[in-house]
C-alpha cells in the first residue's frame, strides 16, 4: 500500500460524522433531502422508458446520486446491503465474492445491467458485483419482480440496473477519501457541454490491505483496483447519441479453505446508444453493446481463467398514439460467449420480440406486455405481463402486477469437462409466475407509507449440493413469498427511512428454507440535511437463516457526514461498521466461517471547479 493511515483519521471522521462543523457556506450548493424529494423521481428500467416512479405499477426503489456520493469507496454489494428486501452474502470485505437475493430469489434470478447492457457473467451462475466501479453512476434502480417481457432470462427475481451521469455543466473536480486499513481511493474528473454536446471523463484508483476474512485466520484479503470511464454525446429535439467506455481492473487476495489465493480481474463496457425521433409521437431507440469480464486465478491450487464476452443489441420503437396511450415494440440480440481458458469455450444466441402497452390517464396506470424469444440451446419462450395502478384519492394508490418469467443455465451449468464441476447439460430452464399487491399512501407533515405482498412459483429450479458433489440438477417447485412495509418522513431538513421485509424462500418438496435466506429484515436511515450540512446513521438488521448452515442474524449502524464549505470545496467522513460488529456471513467449513468487515472510518474532500 503506498497510502498510510494516521490515528487522527478516525478522530477526524469521528469528530465529521457527530456533527462537529463550524458555520457553513450557503450559497450555491446541492438541493437538500427535503428539497430534492419533491422533484419527481424519474426511473426507466420496469418498462425500458422514463417514467415518473409513482406511476410505476411495481416496486421499484432508487439509490440516488447523494448517497453514493457519501463514500467514493462504496462498493456494490455495501449499497444494495441497505435495501431490506435484498439479501446481500459477502464473504469478507472489498473483492469477495457476494451474491444478491432479491425478495428470496436465487442470485442467479437478478439481472444485473449497466446502462442497459446484461452484465452477468456465463461460466458460472452469478455476477462479480465487487468488481464494479461506482465512480460515473448517478443512480442505481432496483426492479422488485419478475422483467422478462422487458429483458428475456435472469430477471426471474428482479433488476438492478446502473445508470451512468450525462454532463449538465461544466465542470472539473477531483475527489479523495482515506482511512484506516491504509485504505484509499482517488478520483479526478472533467464534464464539458455546450449547445447540446457534451464529453465526460473519469479517472480512479483505489486501495485497502483489506479484512480478516475467515474466523480462524489472522491474515487480511487485500484489495487494489484502477480504471476510467469516458463519454461523449449530443441531445437535440429530433435526435441524439452518446457513446461510452468503461474499464476496470485490480487484483485481490481470497482465502479457499484456509490456502492463500489471489486473482488479477478487469471488466470493460462499451456502449453505442441513438435516438431519433421521426415525429413527437414517434420515438427509435437502439442500442449496440459490448461486455467483456475477465477472471484470472494467478495464486491457488487451481489456476484458471473464466471470460465471459457479450454482444447485444436492442432496438425499439415507441407509438405515443394517444395522449394517455403508447406501445413499444422491440427486439434484442444477445452474443455469449464462455471459456474457461484450456478446459472449454462455448458461446450462445438468443434472439427476443417484445410488445409492450402503457396507458395514463386520470389516476390509472397500466402496463401490459410479451415476449417472445428464442434460445439457440433450449428452444422458445413466451412470457407475459400484466399490471396496473389506481390513484383512488390524491392521496392513496395501489396497483397489481403478475408475470411470468424464465431463466436459461449458463454456460458453465451444463459444460461437463473432466476439469470442470457442476455441468449437467439435462438442465431444464426455470420458469415462474409472481403475483404482487401494494400500496403507497401520503400523509400529512411529509409522512409516506407504502407496502407489498408477493409470491413467486419456481418451476425446474436449478440447484447444486454436497451430495451431487456441487453438480447442478433441477429440484420440481420452489416457493417465494413475503411482504414489505416501509414509512418515509421528511419535515424541514429531517428525514426518516424504514422498511421490514419479511421473505420466506423455500423448496416446496422439503418445506425447508432455502440456504442464506433471512426472514426478518429491517433498515433505518435518519438524519438532518439542508444541502450545506448534514448528518445521516443508518441500522441494517437482519435475521438469522431458517437453514443448516448456523449463519445468525446481526445489525450495524454506518455514519455519514458532510460540510458543503463553498461552491468548490466539500468534506465528508463516513464510519461502516460503527460498533465494529464481528458476525458469521457464511460457513467455510466444519471449524471456521467467513466474517463480514469489521469497523472502518474514512474522511474525503471534494475540490471542484
Amino acid at each position: 500500500m503506498s497510502i498510510k493511515f494516521q490515528p487522527t483519521t478516525l478522530v477526524g471522521a469521528i469528530a465529521i460524522a457527530m456533527g462537529f462543523t463550524s458555520a457553513a457556506f450557503a450559497d450555491d450548493q446541492t438541493p437538500s433531502k427535503d428539497t430534492a424529494a419533491k422533484l419527481s423521481t424519474i426511473v426507466v428500467t420496469a418498462s425500458k422508458s422514463e417514467e415518473k416512479i409513482e406511476n410505476v405499477p411495481a416496486r421499484i426503489s432508487v439509490i440516488d446520486e447523494s448517497t453514493i456520493q457519501q463514500s467514493p469507496i462504496a462498493d456494490l454489494p455495501y449499497l444494495l446491503s441497505k435495501e431490506a428486501g435484498l439479501t446481500v452474502k459477502q464473504t469478507g470485505g472489498y473483492g469477495q465474492t457476494a451474491s444478491v437475493f432479491i425478495r428470496g430469489a436465487n442470485a442467479s434470478h437478478t439481472l444485473f445491467l449497466n446502462d442497459g447492457m446484461r452484465s452477468n457473467i456465463a461460466t458460472v451462475a452469478s455476477t462479480n458485483i465487487p468488481l464494479f466501479d461506482l465512480t460515473d453512476i448517478k443512480q442505481i434502480e432496483i426492479l422488485k419482480g419478475p422483467a422478462s417481457v422487458q429483458y428475456g432470462t435472469d430477471a426471474i427475481g428482479g433488476v438492478i440496473q446502473l445508470i451512468s451521469q450525462t454532463p449538465t455543466k461544466n465542470k472539473v473536480f477531483t475527489t479523495i477519501e482515506t482511512g484506516e486499513k491504509n485504505t484509499y481511493k482517488s478520483i479526478i474528473g472533467a464534464d464539458l457541454i455546450k449547445d447540446g454536446y457534451y464529453a465526460q471523463i473519469r479517472g480512479q484508483r483505489f486501495e485497502t490491505d483489506g479484512d480478516q476474512i475467515i474466523s480462524n485466520l489472522d491474515r487480511k484479503a487485500g484489495f487494489d483496483q484502477k480504471g476510467y470511464s469516458a463519454k461523449i454525446g449530443m441531445e437535440k429535439e429530433s435526435f441524439g447519441f452518446s457513446g461510452e467506455i468503461k474499464e476496470n481492473k485490480g487484483h485481490s487476495d481470497y482465502f479457499s479453505y484456509g490456502a492463500p489465493e489471489a486473482y488479477d480481474f478487469i471488466n470493460r463496457l462499451y456502449n453505442l446508444k441513438a435516438r431519433f425521433n421521426f415525429t413527437n409521437n414517434l420515438v427509435w431507440n437502439t442500442r449496440l453493446s459490448q461486455f467483456e469480464d475477465q477472471y484470472n486465478v494467478v495464486k491457488g491450487s487451481f489456476p484458471s481463467i473464466l471470460n465471459t464476452k457479450q454482444q447485444e443489441i436492442d432496438s425499439n420503437l415507441k407509438w405515443q398514439f394517444t395522449p394517455n396511450q403508447n406501445i413499444l415494440f422491440g427486439t434484442q440480440f444477445n452474443n455469449t460467449k464462455a471459456e474457461n481458458i484450456g478446459n472449454f469455450s462455448s458461446d450462445n444466441e438468443t434472439l427476443g420480440y417484445y410488445l409492450q402497452h402503457q396507458y395514463l390517464k386520470d389516476g390509472v396506470s397500466t402496463q401490459a406486455g410479451i415476449r417472445v424469444e428464442d434460445n439457440q440451446q433450449f428452444g422458445t419462450h413466451t412470457v407475459g405481463q400484466l399490471a396496473g395502478r389506481l390513484l383512488i384519492t390524491p392521496t392513496t394508490s395501489i396497483y397489481t402486477n403478475v408475470g411470468t418469467a424464465f431463466r436459461a443455465p449458463v454456460v458453465g451449468q451444463i459444460i461437463t469437462e473432466p476439469s470442470w464441476w457442476g455441468g449437467n447439460p439435462d438442465l431444464k430452464p426455470e420458469k415462474s409466475i409472481s403475483y404482487e399487491l401494494g400500496f403507497d399512501q401520503k400523509f400529512n407533515y411529509g409522512l409516506n407509507l407504502y407496502g407489498s405482498i408477493y409470491q413467486t412459483k419456481i418451476d425446474n429450479l436449478m440447484v447444486s449440493s454436497a451430495i451431487t458433489e456441487w453438480k447442478y440438477y433441477n429440484i420440481d417447485k420452489a416457493t417465494l413469498s413475503g411482504a414489505e412495509l416501509g414509512f418515509k418522513w421528511q419535515l424541514n431538513h429531517w428525514f426518516l427511512n424504514t422498511e421490514y421485509a419479511y421473505i420466506r424462500s423455500k423448496n416446496d418438496n422439503t418445506d425447508e428454507d432455502t440456504p442464506n435466506r433471512p426472514r426478518q429484515n429491517f433498515n433505518l436511515s435518519l438524519g438532518w440535511d439542508n444541502g450545506v450540512y448534514g448528518l445521516t446513521t443508518s441500522l441494517v438488521a437482519k435475521g438469522r437463516a431458517h437453514d443448516t448452515r448456523s449463519v445468525p442474524g446481526y445489525a450495524t449502524i454506518d455514519m455519514n457526514a458532510y460540510w458543503q464549505i463553498n461552491p468548490n470545496i466539500k468534506t465528508f467522513a463516513n464510519i461502516r461498521n460503527l460498533g465494529d460488529v464481528n458476525y458469521k456471513t457464511a460457513v467455510n467449513d466444519l471449524n471456521s466461517y467467513y466474517i463480514a468487515s469489521d469497523r472502518l472510518a474514512t474522511i474525503g474532500f471534494t475540490f471542484s471547479y
